[in-house]
């Protein structure tokens, strides 16, 4: 464990981390963000080459959720992993605790969303709107509990705030997710809002390794936060 996140893979110039909630995947200089963290740990490294770090980011994940992020190494690995994530070859599976419970039990979202200019914030528009993009989830439930529902989503396009946005617009906000209504609160109340975290885990991440060419998958633990819910879940 490295001081502000947990390495779950690193291979050549592919690096898997796990994300913390609360935290920025990328930042103005002189703010905290997981790039910051990681480059730093890089650069401590004694057997890496003295020379200035490189660090590409080809995704990011949104600052309360947690989970797997892949990075690049060198120009090159990062490239193709970006290419990767915008011919949608990668595939991700997210978990996400949600209130009320979810019918069917399985099934698959689809609307169409715009970020709200100059806002971190995302809504759901008519199919018309000339902002508007289309959003497709899978999901299906993995159980529930009186706190909610928990799902295992594939998310088939990766709009800005996606998956919390298809939720709460049916009734299902992301547990702690005050941005899109949630009443339920998740994990430690910081009294700074931006560092308090949501129940939206990145859970697994598969793509093909940049360089050998191989798939790799990756698995990304969740907290205790999370451990408590699962104990809650019904038989």
């Amino acid at each position: 464990m490295e001081p502000g996140f947990e390495i779950l893979y690193e291979q050549g110039p592919c690096l898997v981390v796990l994300k913390p909630p609360g935290l920025l995947t990328q930042a103005p200089p002189g703010i905290d963000s997981l790039e910051v963290r990681i480059k730093a740990y890089l650069e401590s490294q004694v057997d890496r080459p003295k020379k200035k770090t490189y660090l590409g980011v080809p995704h990011r994940l949104d600052r309360p959720a947690s989970g797997a992020m892949v990075f690049g190494l060198t120009v090159r690995a990062t490239r193709r992993l970006a290419e990767q994530f915008e011919s949608r070859a990668i595939k991700k599976i997210y978990w996400a605790c949600v209130e009320g419970v979810v019918e069917p039990a399985a099934g698959t979202w689809q609307d169409h969303l715009r970020k709200l200019p100059g806002q971190a914030r995302a809504e759901g528009v008519d199919a018309n709107h000339p902002e508007g993009r289309a959003a497709v989830l899978h999901y299906r439930t993995l159980g529930s509990a009186d706190w909610g529902t928990w799902l295992q989503i594939k998310l088939e396009t990766g709009r800005t705030h996606q998956g919390r946005v298809q939720a709460a617009s049916r009734g299902h906000p992301v547990l702690g997710d005050t941005q899109y209504g949630s009443m339920v609160p998740f994990g430690l109340q910081h009294e700074d809002h931006r560092l308090r975290a949501i129940a939206l885990h990145a859970r697994n991440l598969a793509f093909c390794h940049p360089t050998i060419n191989e798939m790799v998958s990756v698995t990304a633990p969740v907290s205790e936060d999370w451990q408590a819910l699962r104990l809650a879940l019904d038989d």
